[in-house]
């Protein structure tokens, strides 16, 4: 019998398994990662959120989870609206451009 929908495949995530070398890094060079509360003021502020999904608590969301963020970073515009808003003050510029320089080292 046919209801009209299917179950969706699990999207759960064995955090034993990830890399997490990426998010291990940032906590050294930019500490203030740990100190995001993702209330979203990065990205009601963000030019570039409606557009294409980029979001710095996104960002922060999928290191933690050991995914590829390669696509986001490329979307940033580096404006830094999103680093003036935020109330814990995390540097997400410093944060953004640090990414980027560990995919430009590690040549992924």
């Amino acid at each position: 019998m046919d209801f009209g929908f299917s179950l969706s495949p699990s999207s759960a995530i064995d955090l034993d398994k990830v890399d997490l070398s990426l998010y291990r890094r940032l906590e050294q060079t930019v500490p203030d990662i740990r100190s995001c509360i993702a209330c979203g003021s990065c990205s009601a502020t963000c030019m570039a959120a409606d557009y294409s999904g980029m979001s710095v608590r996104k960002l922060i969301l999928n290191l933690q989870r050991g995914a590829d963020v390669k696509k986001m970073l490329s979307c940033c515009m580096l404006c830094g609206k999103c680093t003036m808003v935020c109330p814990r003050g995390i540097n997400t510029r410093k944060l953004i451009l640090d990414v980027c320089r560990y995919y430009s080292d590690n040549k992924l």
